[in-house]
């Protein structure tokens, strides 16, 4: 390179005709570098953003040691990977362990930083600097599979919860599996149970109007989990697995079903399947109410009916108040229109109240903070009189 100091030579224009060809036949990298198994360690296709930044921590775990990146975008989110061989270490898996939101605003991330003695990730951009833990266990769940599947080298099963793994630590209670994830030979005392993963099942009552729209919310802690729903009709031992159809639309977020019928009655099942491994994460029973028997409901004229639905409304609290009203006002107009209407209306009522609380709490804070004043008065007249004389 040019140097005043070898040579003085101020550019390259006065290098000697030797130097230029001794630099020309040798270069100082003449083939690109490539992964170890020539091709991207990592593939995203059809998202919004672009990689900015990445670090990688090299983890210690049961079986061996694993490369974690984090790996920064410019809509200031940060992705956790880890590559995982499957036979050799030339045919890797990439498993995205969780996707994570920095800074409120999209922002780039233009600078990452790990120190493995605090395990923090330190995150920067032009808003600000955040920080991040390499691990958080408790994410994956409260059971021996979940964590299992997780395949996260910083956690492991420690016979009670999933917390962060030690090389140190009992082997007896420890439970991990990264290159494979099989929770049913690492959690083998509980997959002959009727829920493999150890928690309760989590169930549900909704109740819905004929030729309106409901929404059955069942998502996966894991990424990679597929999700597979099934019907069970009422008095009827047989599920059968739901189809995808213009009226029963699946998200990644739950089941969407459109225009309600009474024939979709019935108990809905949530599970999701990963590595063969399947578990039951929720149980809907879906109760249909005929449109006739709703508006009969509401408009009866009977006296009777009348005067206990007004003793009943009089013997609620305010609040009750307006849920009963808001309540009966979604059910009886079912339609999307009345929807949008009635949420704006809870909306701007919601406001309201959040804008008098401040104003409540405010008076308060002033008059305690007189009351506080005129005390420490008292007490500062008081102790003058009280106060011994000094010695000389």
């Amino acid at each position: 390179c040019p140097s005043k100091t070898f040579g003085g030579f101020d550019s390259t224009k006065d290098l000697p005709d030797e130097v230029i060809t001794f630099a020309r036949s040798h270069p100082a990298m003449y083939n690109p570098v490539f992964p170890i198994n020539n091709r991207p360690i990592m593939i995203k296709t059809d998202v919004d953003y672009q990689f900015t930044q990445i670090v990688v921590d090299r983890v210690d775990a049961e079986d061996g040691q694993y490369d974690v990146m984090f790996i920064g975008t410019d809509i200031g989110t940060v992705l956790k990977v880890v590559s995982i061989p499957k036979e050799t270490w030339h045919e890797l898996e990439e498993v995205l362990l969780e996707e994570m939101t920095v800074f409120r605003e999209p922002t780039a991330i233009s600078a990452m930083k790990i120190s493995t003695k605090q395990q923090q990730l330190y995150i920067g951009s032009a808003t600000g600097i955040s920080q991040l833990p390499l691990h958080r266990c408790d994410v994956y769940g409260k059971a021996c599979a979940e964590c299992c599947l997780a395949r996260d080298p910083y956690c492991a099963w420690d016979g009670s919860s999933c917390s962060r793994y030690f090389p140190t630590a009992k082997r007896r209670t420890r439970r991990q599996d990264i290159r494979n994830g099989d929770p049913l030979t690492h959690c083998s005392d509980l997959q002959h149970h009727d829920n493999p993963s150890g928690e309760t099942l989590e169930e549900k009552i909704i109740y819905g109007v004929e030729n309106s729209s409901t929404f059955l919310e069942c998502s996966p802690k894991s990424q990679r989990a597929v999700v597979y729903w099934q019907f069970q009709k009422q008095n009827d031992d047989r599920k059968d697995e739901i189809k995808v159809d213009d009226r029963m639309i699946r998200t990644e977020q739950g089941l969407l079903l459109r225009s309600l019928q009474r024939r979709d009655s019935g108990i809905y099942f949530c599970h999701a399947v990963e590595h063969g491994f399947m578990q039951t994460l929720l149980k809907v029973t879906l109760e249909v109410i005929d449109t006739d028997h709703l508006e009969e409901l509401l408009h009866k004229e009977e006296d009777g009916d009348a005067s206990k639905t007004k003793d009943a409304t009089n013997s609620m609290t305010p609040s009750q108040k307006i849920w009963y009203r808001d309540f009966m006002q979604l059910i009886n107009h079912p339609n999307l229109n009345t929807m949008d209407e009635f949420c704006e209306q809870v909306w701007k009522r919601d406001r309201k109240q959040r804008r008098q609380k401040p104003a409540n709490a405010q008076v308060n804070t002033n008059k305690w903070k007189h009351l506080q004043e005129n005390k420490k008065g008292r007490n500062r007249r008081t102790h003058e009189f009280e106060r011994a004389p000094r010695s000389v």
